[in-house]
Formats: structure tokens, sequence, C-alpha cells
């Protein structure tokens, strides 16, 4: 039982709320990878208001001052449309008072020494220096000589080795989660560590490949697995079937067939589509056609689950108290075939299970479904819970104190 070992030990992790914050240096590392359009208009900043109540909660209980550490996008040199510069304003107004702006360490620095008490102050963009994802010394010790207390809060980078996320640590006295991180982990542990049974793990998403490791890795603590989305056309091919044109990772039939076999021998029930929506092609589609999944037309390829398959799948998550859904179930970014990604959206937000939502994606589409108020938590990380998923221990809960 991998998942409930590595998980439980995560929730030993100190929390801020368990040091004593008054008239001290903080660092925050936060998420505040937000998606932007070319002309800088954030279109979704739940990565920022999801850091508040960690900021709050410094500013309230009197920190000296707070420095705010993220990254943005994957620049290349200090290219400016990466610049944290951007979304400065918003964080004010979420806020609700002044932020400083800090070009480099050095004027981080100088802000802390010369703002009121209280003062926070938002680092440029962590990626700007070559050593962040190199996880340099030289860059961890100087972020450490910025606090008296490291604080993690950004749960989307917590499976990333970096110095802003993991070397820093190791020259900080004192260094624990921040309560999203706190939030995050608790919520993992209530679907896996200690959950309401019969326990649904839904996935989906484009390549099997990405989600290998889940599937082996969750077999001992879910009862029942739906597999939709582009990789249940490997695993329905494993079944013998032909799936003509649709998207298909060859070289792991056999792995599908493994899965397939371990979870009859665990009494896991599998739920693959009995039924498909399938095109002639994606973006200029002249055909569209329901047929049953072993049954797709030639020069065809499944796009999304069909009707029959849709009311399959929205009683078994009826007869689940807790829910794990990654990835979504179709091409749901294009309307035609999104309905059994909404549908499936629609019948969790109807029950009164447990929901826990992980990745981008999948966040996304139930946005789009318009049921984001009623999922249970709605995990703000991608790979992070992913990885979480496949039993790891993250690396920035293993650099903080332990309770």
């Amino acid at each position: 039982m991998l998942q409930v070992a590595s998980i439980t030990l995560m929730q030993q992790t100190k929390s801020i709320r368990d040091v004593i914050i008054a008239d001290k240096k903080i660092l925050i590392r936060v998420d505040f990878n937000v998606p932007m359009d070319k002309d800088f208009n954030i279109s979704d900043d739940t990565r920022m208001r999801e850091a508040l109540p960690t900021i709050d909660y410094c500013i309230d209980n009197n920190a000296q001052s707070i420095i705010l550490v993220s990254h943005l996008g994957r620049p290349k040199d200090k290219n400016p449309e990466f610049s944290l510069k951007h979304i400065l304003k918003r964080l004010e107004r979420l806020l609700g008072r002044d932020v400083a702006f800090a070009d480099n360490i050095e004027s981080a620095r100088i802000l802390q020494n010369t703002l009121p008490k209280g003062g926070v102050i938002l680092l440029e963009n962590i990626r700007f220096y070559e050593g962040e994802e190199k996880n340099s010394q030289e860059l961890s010790e100087e972020l450490a000589s910025l606090c008296d207390i490291y604080v993690n809060d950004a749960f989307g980078t917590s499976h990333r080795a970096h110095s802003s996320t993991y070397g820093v640590a190791g020259f900080v006295k004192e260094k624990v989660a921040g309560l999203l991180l706190k939030k995050e982990i608790d919520s993992f542990a209530k679907a896996l560590a200690n959950p309401l049974k019969p326990v649904l793990l839904i996935v989906g998403g484009s390549k099997v490949s990405s989600k290998l490791d889940l599937l082996f890795n969750i077999l001992d603590v879910v009862d029942k697995i739906i597999i939709g989305g582009a990789m249940s056309n490997t695993f329905l091919k494993a079944l013998g079937y032909d799936m003509q044109k649709s998207l298909i990772e060859e070289a792991l039939i056999e792995d599908a067939k493994k899965i397939l076999s371990l979870a009859k021998t665990k009494n896991v029930k599998i739920y693959l589509p009995v039924d498909v929506v399938s095109t002639d092609d994606i973006k200029e589609h002249k055909n569209i056609k329901i047929t049953p999944a072993q049954d797709v037309p030639e020069g065809y390829m499944a796009v999304d689950m069909g009707p029959a398959t849709t009311k399959l799948f929205a009683q078994v998550v009826h007869s689940s108290q807790t829910i794990i859904w990654n990835g979504p179930l179709g091409i749901y970014e294009i309307s035609q075939f999104s309905r059994g990604t909404f549908n499936i959206a629609h019948s969790i937000a109807d029950t009164y299970a447990f929901s826990l939502i992980g990745g981008g994606d999948t966040a996304d589409a139930i946005d789009k479904a318009g049921e984001r108020d009623n999922m249970s938590f709605i995990s703000t990380g991608g790979g992070a819970s992913l990885e979480l998923l496949e039993g790891k221990i993250l690396p920035a809960f293993e650099v903080l104190d332990k309770k």
C-alpha cells in the first residue's frame, strides 16, 4: 500500500500554523503560473486566489516582511513576456493592498529592510535565474538569506526539486508547508489513505504512457476504474477491437492487457466505453457517427464516448462514495466531442461522494461544464497530483520540517 504510506508521511509535515510568525521574515514559494492571453489578461486566477489564505495568515500574524517567489511559464533567458509584473495589479486587487515589485534578489533585500512592517514583495520570475531548475546551491543560499522562515505553498511545482521548491530549505532553520499545500495533501489523504468505499478512479487523457504508473500503483486502493479518452482506445485494441484510425499506443498494448488481468485478480472492476463517437477528421469533420466500440467505421477515429457509455458510466459514478478524476474523456475542447466529459462532470456533481479532481485539463473541463462549485476538491497541480496518485513522495515535502 505504497500510496497510503507516502501520503501519511507527507501529512506529518509542519504547517505555517505550527511556527511563530511574528516579527519574522517570511519567504513563500507560491504558484502564480497563471494562463494569460497575448495582451497579458489573466484568464484564470485560481492559483493566485488559492495562495491568499497563507499570505493573509502571515500579514495577520505580524510577520516582519513577506516575499513571494513564483515562476511563470518556461522562459528562455529573461524574456519580458514572462515577467511577473504582468500579474502585479491582479495580486494587489486580490490582496487589497500594495505589493512592492523586486526585479532581483538584491532589490528584494533592500525593500525588505525599507518597507513598513508587514510589507509584501513580489520577486521577479524565479526561472529568470539559470540556477533555479538546476537546484543550484548558490541560488538556494541566496533565497534562504532573505528569510527566517521558508514556506512552500506551491503544490503545482511540489514534484520538482528546484532551488525555490527544494534547495532553499536546506539553508533555512524553519521550513513549513503553507495552507494550500496542507489542504492538498489532506484532500489526497481523504481520497486515498482513509476513503469512504467504494472508491472510483476515472482516468482519461490521450496517453496510456502518462498514466501507466498510476494504473499499476492504484489497484490496491480503488474498487472501480473508468478508462476513457483516447487512452481507452489502447485498452479496446488490447481486447481485440479494430479501432481503425483512432489514437493508439501500440507499444503499450501488452501493458494494457497486464493491467486488465491484474485488476481481475485484485477484484477491481474496469469499465471501458461500450459505444463511441467517431469522425473522419478531428478538425474538418464532415461525418460523425455513433457506433458500438468494436464497430468503428473504416477510416474513422474514436473521439468521445457514446450515449450508452454515458449512461453506464453515470451508474458507476452514482454507486461510488469517493471519486478521483484525472484526465478528460474525449476531445472536450471541440463542442461536438465534449458531451461525454461534460456528462461525467454533471454525474459527479449529482452525487454525495467526496470528489477529488486532479490535472489542469480536467479542471478546465469541469469549468466549461459549469460544475466547479459542485466538486469537493480541485487540485492546483497536474503533474504533482499525478505523482501523488502514483504513490511517490513529492520532493517539496521531503525537505520540510516534520511534526
